[in-house]
C-alpha cells in the first residue's frame, strides 16, 4: 500500500471530527430572540462580505491560471498540469476559510447563550466552533496535496508542478487576510473612535452603528483570513520538503525521492490525529480567571505537540530515515510552543509588559503609545532568536531538507493551534452580542473573561503565525535556490553555491535592499487602507446620529447594513494595490536584476518582515490588553482618563496586528513561492546587473 494512504485516512477522520464538532455546537441552544437577531444580521454580512472578495478573487485566479497555462509554451515545466494545481490550489484555500468562517457566525450567539449557563460550557462552544476552522484547514490541506500526489506523482514534472496548488493558496490567503483585515479594523477604529472616544459610551453599544460591522470583521478578518493564511503555511511547509527531496538524497539523510516525500506528508498526518486528541482536552473550571482559561488551552496545545513528535519519531523509524531528522522535527515543534509562549508574555496582561503599558496610560495617551512600541520592539528577540536556533538545528541534521522538515514539525499541531486562535473571533463576538440584547453584568462578565483570553490567544495565534511563516518562507527561498541553480548538489552528495552568490556580489546586495524596502511599503499601504476605512466609518456614524431621531437616546434604531457595505466596498478597493505588488515585485526583480538579486530580495524582505511584523503584532496585542486590564478595574476603570488613553493605544494597534502585521506573513510567502514556481522562466533573464 502507498502510505499517502495514511494521510488520506488521517484527514478523512479530520473531516469526521469537524462534522461531530459541527454538530455539537449547532445543538447547543442559540439564544433569546435578541441574540439571534444580532447573530443572524452577523452572518448575513460577513456572508456577503466573503461572496463579494470570492468573487474578485475568482477573476484573479483566472487570470492567472491562464498566464500559466500560456507560459507552458515556451517553458514545458509550466503549462495546463501547472494551471490546473493553481486552480485547485486556491479552490482548497477558498473552501477552508469559507467553511470555518461559516461555523464562526453560527457559534457566536450560542457561545453567549452558553454563558449564561457556565463558563466552561461558554469556553467548550466556542472552542469547538474555532476547531472546526483548524481541523478543515489540516484536513483539506493533507487531502489536497494527497489528490495531486495520487494524480501525478508519477510525472517526471511532479515537484515542479506542486507549487503551483501552494501559489493558489497563497493567493487567495493574501486576499482574504488584507481585504478582511482592512474591513475589520477599520469597522473596528470607526467604531472605538466615534464611540469610545467621542461619545463616551459603551463598547458595543447598539446606538453604535459600526457595531456589527465590528463583529462582522472579527469573523472575515481573523477567522476566514488568518484560516487562509494557516492554510497556505501548512501547504508550503509540505510542499517545500518535496521540493527539496533531491538535497535530502545527495546529503544521504533519506535513501530515496521517493522516502523524501512520504515523511513530511506522515508529519502532517500524525499532526492532525494528535490534534483531533488535543481539542478534546480543553475545558475549565467555573472561576474566570486568566491563568486558568490559558492553561486550558495550552493542555490542548502541549498535548498534540508531544503527541506530535511522538507519530513523527515513529515515522522516521518505519522510513528507516536518518533519526537527525527527528531533531529537526523537534526543533520545529519547541519553537513554534516557545514562540507562542514568549508572544502570551508579551501580550497577556497577566505579566509585567502589558501591565506596565496601562500604568503608563495613567499619564496619557503618549505614554501609552511610547510603552506599547518599546514593548513590541522587545519581544522580537524571543522569536527571532528561536527561529535562529530551529534553522541550524535542523540544518545541523538535515541540511536544507532539514529545514523545511522542521516547518513541517512547526505547523504539524495546526488543527488545534489554529483552533485557539478561531476560537478569539467567536467569544469576541459573544462579548458583543451580551451587551447588544442587554443581558445580566454576569453574563458580559463571563464573556468579557472569554474575550480576554481570545485577546492573547488572537496574538499568540499571530505570534506563531509568523514564526511558521518564516520558517516556512526559509525553506521556499531556498526551494528557489535549487530550482533556479543557485545551488547544486555535486556527484559526491555535497551543496555548492554558485560563485555568483556571495555576501560581496552587487546583483545579492542590491536584492538584499530591495527586498527589505518592500516590506515597508506593504505596511504603510495597508495602514493607509484601514485609515480610510476608518475615516468613512466615523462619517457614517456621525451622519446617523446626525439624521436619524432618538439613535442617540437609544429609542431607535441605527442602520447596521451600511456601515457593513461601506466596510465592505473600502476592503475590496484598498486590497488591490498591495496585492498586485506582492505578486508583481519577484517577477520584476528576477526579470530586471536577474536570479542572484531575486535570491538576495527574498532573504532581504525575510529578514526585514519578519521584525516589523513581530512588533505590529505583539504591540498591538499588547495595547488592546492593556485596554482589557484598565476595563477589568485597574488604574481607574472604564471612563478613567487612563481607560481613554488605552483606547488609543488599542485603535493605534488595531491595524497593526490584524491587518499590517498578518498579511507580512502571506506577503513573504508568497513571493518566495512565485518565484520558485517561475524559476524555470525567470532563470532566462539575466538582468542588468
Amino acid at each position: 500500500m502507498d502510505l499517502v494512504w495514511i494521510a488520506v485516512i488521517c484527514g478523512i477522520l479530520g473531516v469526521v471530527v469537524v462534522g461531530y464538532f459541527t454538530r455539537y455546537v449547532l445543538r447547543q441552544s442559540p439564544g433569546t430572540e435578541k441574540i439571534r437577531e444580532i447573530s443572524n444580521a452577523v452572518q448575513e454580512g460577513a456572508m456577503a462580505f466573503i461572496h463579494r472578495e470570492y468573487r474578485t478573487e475568482i477573476i484573479v485566479v483566472v487570470i492567472v491560471a491562464i498566464i500559466l497555462a500560456l507560459l507552458g509554451l515556451t517553458s514545458p515545466d509550466l503549462g495546463l498540469k501547472a494551471a490546473a494545481a493553481f486552480i485547485f490550489g486556491a479552490a482548497c484555500s477558498m473552501g477552508a476559510g469559507y467553511a470555518g468562517m461559516s461555523m464562526a457566525v453560527r457559534a457566536n450567539g450560542r457561545t453567549t447563550a452558553a454563558a449564561e449557563k457556565s463558563l466552561n460550557q461558554g469556553l467548550r462552544v466556542a472552542f469547538r466552533g474555532g476547531a472546526v476552522m483548524g481541523l478543515t484547514v489540516v484536513s483539506i490541506g493533507i487531502l489536497g496535496i494527497s489528490i495531486l500526489y495520487f494524480v501525478w506523482h508519477n510525472d517526471p514534472k511532479f515537484i515542479v508542478i506542486i507549487p503551483a496548488y501552494a501559489t493558489g493558496a497563497s493567493l487567495v490567503a493574501l486576499f482574504a487576510r488584507v481585504g478582511g483585515g482592512i474591513f475589520t479594523k477599520g469597522a473596528d477604529a470607526g467604531s472605538d473612535l466615534v464611540g469610545k472616544v467621542e461619545a463616551n459610551i459603551p463598547e458595543d453599544d447598539p446606538r453604535n452603528a459600526a457595531v456589527v460591522a465590528d463583529l462582522v470583521g472579527d469573523n472575515v478578518g481573523d477567522v476566514c483570513g488568518m484560516g487562509a493564511d494557516l492554510f497556505e503555511s501548512y501547504v508550503e511547509a509540505i510542499i517545500a520538503a518535496m521540493t527539496l527531496s533531491a538535497l535530502a538524497v545527495g546529503i544521504g539523510v533519506v535513501t530515496d525521492i521517493q522516502t523524501a516525500w512520504y515523511l513530511p506528508i506522515l508529519i502532517a498526518a500524525g499532526g492532525i490525529i494528535a490534534s483531533i486528541i488535543g481539542s478534546f482536552l480543553v475545558r475549565v473550571g467555573e472561576k474566570p480567571e486568566m491563568r486558568a482559561l490559558l492553561g486550558a488551552l495550552r493542555r490542548g496545545t502541549l498535548s498534540a505537540s508531544i503527541l506530535t513528535a511522538t507519530f513523527a519519531f515513529l515515522a522516521i523509524f518505519f522510513l528507516k530515515v536518518d533519526i537527525g531528522l527527528f531533531w529537526a522535527v523537534l526543533g520545529g515543534l519547541v519553537a513554534g510552543v516557545l514562540i507562542g509562549e514568549a508572544t502570551g508574555y508579551y501580550t497577556s496582561y497577566s505579566f509585567k509588559p502589558t501591565k506596565g503599558i496601562a500604568e503608563d496610560s495613567q499619564f496619557g495617551a503618549g505614554g501609552t503609545i511610547i510603552r506599547g512600541l518599546a514593548v513590541g520592539l522587545e519581544s522580537c528577540w524571543p522569536s527571532v532568536i528561536l527561529v535562529a536556533i530551529a534553522t541550524m538545528v535542523a540544518y545541523k541534521f538535515g541540511g536544507f531538507y532539514g529545514v523545511a522538515i522542521a516547518a513541517t514539525g512547526m505547523l504539524s499541531t495546526l488543527g488545534v493551534t489554529l483552533a485557539t486562535d478561531a476560537y478569539g473571533p467567536i467569544a469576541d463576538n459573544a462579548g458583543g452580542l451580551s451587551t447588544m440584547a442587554g443581558l445580566p453584568p454576569e453574563v458580559r462578565e463571563k464573556t468579557d473573561a472569554l474575550d480576554s483570553l481570545g485577546n492573547t490567544t488572537a496574538a499568540t495565534g499571530k505570534g506563531f503565525a509568523i514564526g511558521a511563516a518564516v520558517l516556512n518562507a526559509l525553506g521556499l527561498t531556498l526551494s528557489y535556490g535549487m530550482a533556479a541553480g543557485l545551488v547544486s548538489v555535486s556527484s559526491n552528495g555535497q551543496i555548492v553555491a554558485a560563485p555568483e552568490l556571495n555576501l560581496m556580489s552587487v546583483q545579492v546586495i542590491v536584492g538584499v535592499l530591495l527586498g527589505a524596502l518592500l516590506p515597508t511599503i506593504f505596511v504603510a499601504m495597508t495602514m493607509n487602507s484601514v485609515g480610510v476605512a476608518t475615516g468613512l466609518i466615523v462619517s457614517e456614524v456621525r451622519r446617523q446620529w446626525r439624521e436619524i431621531p432618538g439613535l442617540r437616546e437609544g429609542t431607535a434604531r441605527a442602520q447596521y447594513g451600511r456601515c457593513v457595505d461601506i466596510c465592505t466596498r473600502a476592503a475590496l478597493k484598498q486590497m488591490l494595490a498591495p496585492s498586485i505588488m506582492t505578486i508583481i515585485a519577484p517577477v520584476l526583480v528576477g526579470i530586471v536584476f536577474g536570479k542572484f538579486a531575486l535570491g538576495g530580495f527574498l532573504v532581504g524582505a525575510l529578514a526585514a518582515g519578519f521584525v516589523i511584523a513581530l512588533t505590529f503584532n505583539n504591540a498591538g496585542g499588547a495595547w488592546d490588553n492593556a485596554k482589557k486590564y484598565i476595563e477589568a478595574g485597574n488604574f481607574g476603570g472604564k471612563g478613567s482618563d487612563a481607560h481613554h488613553a488605552a483606547v488609543v493605544g488599542d485603535t493605534t494597534g488595531d491595524p497593526m496586528k490584524d491587518t499590517s502585521g498578518p498579511s507580512l506573513n502571506i506577503m513573504l510567502k508568497l513571493m518566495a513561492v512565485i518565484s520558485l514556481l517561475l524559476a524555470p522562466v525567470l532563470t532566462r533573464f539575466t538582468g542588468l546587473l
